[in-house]
């Protein structure tokens, strides 16, 4: 009788500790395979459709400077909020060797926060072999392949689902996509790509890394060299000029400037915060902030 009273007053015990053993079980789980933990020290990668849905890959490598700190996590807010459902599309920082003792703690610290950025083995230059030895190096430091692979002035504002929407249709190999020079011209064959924003597919990355071509003639007018290479090398069948998409920014740089538009894929020469300022707002690109009671604007 007394063994029986014993169970009856330890059951409500045992339940109760059974509930809260499973509510913490639950609660772990949950807090182990949320997204935003998942993801919080991840490099810029847009876009939540998972990879395996993605239709094809793309790397943007922004060629900056190492002390450009602020303007990083700018354009890291720039591009972190944007999103395309077409492609996996990553954004890294590139520059050479780093030349101070304060660039590598707080590059490191980057590095650390972020996982985004390219240091290359070169000094620090404009036309002394930098775009040579970005698409050249890709091959032998990247952990896989992308479908394209794409060089971008941090002066640009790049609108990544249009980007994307307009690579869909297009080949992904011997492809060589971009603004052409000159201003007025409308033949992607004549010359070659504005270094604005130019992209490449993934076997002319990796021609370039092998070629003597490109090796032998790097130095001067690097995006001009490109498509010189090209040329030399019989490359680049298939050339896109995304114009009107893809211009500067309205008043800077004569028949390549216009005023802005819906289409937009890329706005080059953004030098000043105004012009920043009035390319963010006409694209609207705080659209998706939220009502809250936290914050009001």
């Amino acid at each position: 009788m007394r063994r029986r009273q014993l169970i009856l007053v330890a059951l409500p015990s045992l339940f109760i500790f059974f509930y809260f053993l499973y509510f913490f079980f639950i609660l772990f789980n949950v807090q182990v395979k949320s997204p935003s933990l998942a993801k919080s020290k991840n490099a810029i990668t847009i876009g939540e459709t998972p990879l395996e849905h993605k239709q094809f890959s793309l790397l943007i490598g922004i060629l900056t400077r190492p002390d450009k700190h602020d303007h990083r996590h700018f354009l890291r807010l720039v591009y972190g909020i944007q999103s395309s459902p077409l492609a996996h599309i990553e954004v890294k920082f590139v520059f050479c060797n780093l030349t101070k003792v304060e660039q590598r703690v707080l590059i490191a610290l980057e590095i650390l926060r972020f996982n985004d950025i390219i240091i290359l083995n070169c000094t620090e230059n404009m036309n002394n072999g930098k775009t040579y030895t970005y698409f050249s190096s890709l091959p032998r430091i990247l952990s896989r392949p992308y479908d394209y692979i794409m060089k971008a002035d941090d002066d640009v504002f790049i609108r990544l689902a249009p980007l994307a929407l307009s690579l869909e249709p297009l080949p992904r190999l011997d492809l060589y996509y971009g603004f052409v020079i000159p201003c007025n011209s409308m033949n992607p064959y004549v010359d070659y790509m504005s270094g604005m924003g130019f992209l490449l597919s993934w076997d002319l990355v990796e021609w370039i890394g092998n070629s003597n071509i490109p090796e032998n003639d790097k130095y001067g007018p690097e995006d001009k060299l490109v498509g010189k290479w090209l040329k030399m090398g019989n490359k680049a069948k298939n050339r896109f000029s995304n114009k009107p998409a893809m211009y500067d920014y309205p008043g800077t740089n004569g028949r390549c400037s216009h005023e802005l538009i819906p289409e937009t894929v890329a706005v080059h020469r953004l030098k000043r915060w105004d012009q920043w300022l009035n390319v963010l707002e006409y694209f609207n690109v705080t659209k998706e902030l939220k009502h809250s009671n936290l914050y009001h604007l």
